[in-house]
């Protein structure tokens, strides 16, 4: 569809959602100046705190956001596509979502994604996370035409599930989003790895703004914000978990080619999983 210039804004979010709304504003401005004109934001943009209390009582429902707000005013003001990774939003049912935000040139919402999978996890050290007993998990994949692309959408943990990623390709997405606050532990095992694979099996583009450093709940995040061509060829990535800006000219047409070359969306069949049973005998002789 076209060609752009992206850039995925890596953040060090606190707990004090006013002054992390500032640091968006002042990156993206900065993302904007350098010629951007669609800026990405990672997961958690306005706070990562891992008390619940806290967090509950620092909601605000989408309309009184001020992550959101402050999103709208920028998009508006810089005129480009600012897509928050996400941030926590009130819902009117009392629940609590992981919410994404796509706003165009006139500051007009496009585009609302919830995450869908949630990070219930026990990892070494005693590291353990249960994202479900606070948020609400989503129920619907998305996508939005830009002039130059049609995105899909993601976050974080949503990495792990690639039918998520097959079904927007399907739906004819070229560029593939994953704003993310990724784990230190897991980020070192698995953070490029899956994103160049999220890239290569869907011939699409991957670009992936991050959390990084020691926040201030006490949590480790990995950083490396990535932007992945088609190919699977990183090309453009954060230096480690600092916060910053990372740009990169990304042109849809690659897209179209490398489907052309590994035709594998065209190519799939589906199929049923036949589970193979031991004669009755063999069992028996086993037991």
């Amino acid at each position: 569809m076209g060609v752009f210039k992206a850039a995925a804004v890596q953040m060090r979010s606190g707990m004090n959602v006013e002054r992390n709304a500032r640091a968006m504003a002042e990156m993206v401005r900065e993302a904007a100046a350098g010629g951007a004109t669609y800026i990405q934001t990672p997961e958690m943009t306005g706070a990562l705190m891992r008390s619940k209390e806290e967090l509950r009582a620092s909601l605000k429902p989408q309309d009184e956001d001020v992550v959101a707000a402050t999103a709208r005013r920028l998009a508006a003001d810089l005129g480009v596509y600012l897509h928050v990774g996400s941030t926590a939003i009130a819902r009117p049912d009392g629940k609590v979502a992981n919410r994404a935000f796509l706003f165009d040139p006139s500051g007009a919402l496009l585009v609302t994604y919830d995450k869908i999978h949630m990070f219930d996890v026990d990892l070494d050290n005693g590291e353990s996370w249960r994202e479900s007993a606070t948020y609400e998990p989503g129920n619907n994949a998305s996508v939005a035409d830009l002039p130059f692309a049609r995105l899909g959408f993601a976050v974080c943990y949503d990495l792990r599930f690639p039918q998520l990623f097959r079904a927007e390709a399907l739906a004819g997405a070229q560029v593939l989003t994953v704003p993310a606050a990724f784990t230190r532990q897991t980020g070192e095992a698995h953070w490029h790895v899956l994103l160049r694979a999220r890239a290569i099996e869907n011939g699409a583009w991957v670009i992936a703004a991050a959390q990084g450093g020691t926040h201030e709940d006490g949590r480790e995040t990995y950083g490396h914000s990535l932007i992945v061509d088609p190919w699977g060829k990183v090309v453009a990535e954060a230096d480690g978990n600092a916060p910053g800006i990372i740009f990169a000219e990304i042109d849809t047409s690659l897209s179209g080619a490398a489907r052309a070359k590994i035709p594998n969306l065209k190519n799939a069949r589906d199929f049923e999983v036949v589970a193979a049973q031991q004669p009755a005998s063999a069992l028996r002789a086993a037991s």
